[in-house]
């Protein structure tokens, strides 16, 4: 065994994988296995913090671990007798399989777009927007968190195309967060093209037959990030690129902050970021998105906003194609300025248990949107039947916990009740 301070795993054929590629990999601090005899089925067990770092031993000298259920619920398998015997051999090969797992984990991003698209189409470029932005927000958020690190789950779909999933959990600061990059080919059923767009069937501008397939490129970054701290607000953005058959293209996205508590300076500061970005473009556009925003994001049966929104904007062509790659590449970067100083602010602040309570509640309310109104999660599951959906992409925006509560109204006067009426009658920042 080996003990690794980053997320790693084997899968069930004993074959080793990428740092955190696999989708049953664990992710933190673990000991794992290369092959062993297949009477000994080895599996990933959780070492004690007192281990340190490479140390190696054979499967008996780790009695304490054998039996014991990680936290994270991966079963230890207890050693046998066999196992003992090939220690020596088995360090051996542990060297080599260390060698080259540590070798992928810094693995150049290869483009995911097909070989006919032309390096230089607005596909490839987009996709390189994207992928450049995911390791720099990515890098810049596990700087902040100082506990745990991102996981790259790599996949690929039989129509061309794919991802890559990055996804923390259980840090110093963030309960979770993801960004996740996904490059699809495919056929949008007409109910999942109504769900892409908020123009619906006649964006593709050809009328379609009862039952006729669109064929598509989309392209994104998605990201939604839930710290611990109910003073520390959830951030969500998506930036996207769609081409249809029928020649039809547009940009879509946002970037929006959903607070527990409000903090009218953090907000300023939000808001400001984007006015900024919109700004150097086009003045109408920051208070036509933030209002856009504002509309998109509320949650009808509640009466209310899912949080204190931001920008947000879609079936976007309104200007050359090069001028939104501009934009949405000036949003993506703007995510860390925007939200760090937020988080650097507040993570450290003491709460309560019924302050985590009502985050928790609030948590709740950002489930009910994503899975009732988001039109990202609605395509995404329409897409699903066709094989080019992914499902842990799809739900990697919920939350780990979430809280219902029956008939709960927070008290008149408390910061509850004041962040209440903010979600209640949408107001401006900047």
């Amino acid at each position: 065994f080996v003990w690794f301070p980053s997320p790693a795993c084997f899968c069930e054929d004993m074959t080793w994988t990428a740092v955190g590629g696999c989708a049953k990999g664990v992710a933190g601090s673990c000991w794992v296995s290369p092959a062993t005899p297949a009477t000994v089925p080895g599996r990933l067990v959780s070492a004690p913090a007192s281990f340190a770092p490479e140390q190696e031993t054979g499967f008996a000298g780790a009695p304490a671990l054998a039996g014991a259920a990680s936290p994270l619920g991966v079963v230890a398998v207890a050693a046998g007798t066999a196992a003992a015997a090939s220690a020596s051999r088995r360090r051996r090969a542990t060297r080599k399989q260390v060698r080259r797992l540590v070798a992928q984990t810094d693995v150049e991003y290869k483009s995911l777009c097909k070989e006919e698209d032309a390096p230089d189409s607005m596909r490839r470029r987009f996709e390189k927007a994207c992928a450049d932005a995911q390791e720099k927000i990515c890098k810049a958020i596990e700087d902040l968190d100082g506990g745990a690190t991102f996981c790259r789950d790599p996949y690929t779909r039989e129509t061309g195309g794919g991802g890559i999933g990055r996804v923390l959990t259980n840090g110093n600061v963030f309960e979770k967060a993801g960004v996740n990059l996904s490059v699809v080919y495919g056929e949008m059923p007409q109910e999942a093209l109504a769900a892409a767009t908020e123009r619906g069937v006649d964006r593709v501008g050809t009328k379609l037959a009862p039952g006729e397939k669109v064929p598509f490129f989309a392209c994104g970054l998605s990201s939604v990030m839930h710290p611990k701290n109910p003073y520390c607000p959830t951030m969500h953005f998506n930036y996207r690129y769609f081409e249809t058959s029928t020649g039809v293209w547009w940009f879509g996205g946002g970037t929006d902050i959903t607070p527990s508590y409000l903090d009218e300076e953090d907000m300023k500061h939000f808001h400001g970021t984007y006015k900024e970005v919109c700004d150097e473009f086009n003045p109408e556009w920051y208070p036509k998105f933030k209002d856009w925003a504002d509309r998109y994001f509320y949650i009808k049966h509640r009466g209310e906003t899912r949080g204190l929104g931001g920008i947000f904007f879609d079936d976007f062509n309104s200007e050359s194609q090069d001028e939104h790659l501009k934009f949405s590449t000036a949003c993506l970067e703007a995510v860390t300025k925007a939200y760090i100083p937020v988080l650097e602010k507040n993570m450290n602040k003491e709460f309560t248990q019924e302050q985590k309570d009502w985050q928790q509640i609030r948590r709740g309310r950002y489930v009910e949107f994503n899975l009732v109104y988001d039109r990202g999660t609605i395509f995404g599951l329409k897409m699903l039947p066709t094989g080019a959906g992914r499902i842990e992409s799809i739900l990697m925006s919920l939350p780990e916990t979430a809280r219902w509560q029956y008939c709960h109204e927070p008290k008149e006067g408390s910061p509850e009740a004041e962040i209440t009426k903010c979600y209640q009658t949408p107001r401006e920042w900047v």
